[in-house]
């Protein structure tokens, strides 16, 4: 079960165009997986924002002299985002985490790529670390807009066998997205499975990209999430059962981690006919 940690703010610091904000929040660390996330109260106890913002977790220490750290990336985008920008040490957060449902890793030792864009790729970076733990070699593709919003490029050279990063403007490494690159990627290192997370066109492009060549695939999609918990039904997306039915599942129940080909990439935002549940139409 999640925990709801009034935590304490030991840290918010500038990484490119991104904030990494870190906070003491004991018991959340242990129960973390790569993939889950956290549900983060934005405003404090007087503010009319009453809706949690949702953040891949980024790193977790569960021991040291703060009993319990967890790490979470974000970009500014609005009046929530910027007050979480704007905290500072020993500030009080409210955190539930971890939540949803977090990747499933190999049994047996594999060659992965994991494929992130933007700040997509926080969840990945401690996803590498847990496969090589497995024995596992791990190939890493990041790409971004500009230089600024690439995220975990050093960590990704540290745990990879190779790298490869892809900029839309051609600031640093390859100009162009990760869906150019990956074929050659796949191909190359013989990939048994990819995990992605980033910007839903660039997952939909890396889930095609697989399934043309028949290799598994995880996405964490990026779906707004109001709650985190599964009420409020605000990111729901219409997903295959295995038993060949669509039904409109929740992002961060059932989510965010997704098997690619699972996921109608051409319905989000839309219920099909066919979903389970579905109006009647005349």
């Amino acid at each position: 079960m999640p925990l709801q940690v009034s935590g304490e703010v030991l840290s918010v610091r500038r990484v490119g165009a991104y904030q990494l904000l870190t906070v003491i929040a004991p018991g959340i660390p242990e129960l973390t997986r790569p993939g889950h996330f956290l549900a983060v109260q934005v405003g404090g106890p007087e503010s009319s924002m009453l809706l949690r913002r949702a953040f891949a977790i980024y790193d977790v220490k569960d021991r040291g002299v703060y009993g319990g750290t967890v790490e979470f990336v974000f970009a500014v985008h609005g009046k929530g985002t910027a007050w979480l920008s704007s905290r500072r040490p020993q500030d009080r957060l409210d955190v539930v985490g971890p939540l949803g449902t977090p990747f499933r890793l190999p049994t047996t030792p594999v060659q992965a790529a994991l494929v992130g864009g933007g700040y997509g790729s926080a969840p990945l970076l401690p996803l590498a670390g847990a496969l090589r733990g497995r024995g596992c070699r791990v190939d890493i593709v990041l790409g971004a807009g500009s230089a600024d919003r690439l995220f975990g490029q050093l960590d990704a050279k540290r745990t990879a066998a190779s790298l490869v990063v892809t900029t839309d403007d051609g600031s640093t490494g390859q100009r162009g997205r990760v869906s150019d690159v990956l074929p050659e990627v796949l191909e190359k290192n013989r990939t048994d499975v990819v995990y992605a997370c980033g910007p839903m066109p660039m997952l939909r492009a890396v889930a095609q990209q697989c399934a043309e060549r028949g290799i598994p695939c995880q996405v964490a999609v990026e779906e707004s999430m109001a709650c985190g918990i599964g009420v409020c039904m605000t990111c729901v997306l219409p997903v295959l059962g295995s038993d060949g039915r669509t039904r409109m599942v929740r992002s961060c129940v059932e989510g965010p981690v997704f098997l690619a080909e699972r996921v109608r990439w051409e319905d989000i935002g839309t219920v099909p006919a066919d979903t389970v549940g579905a109006p009647v139409r005349p």
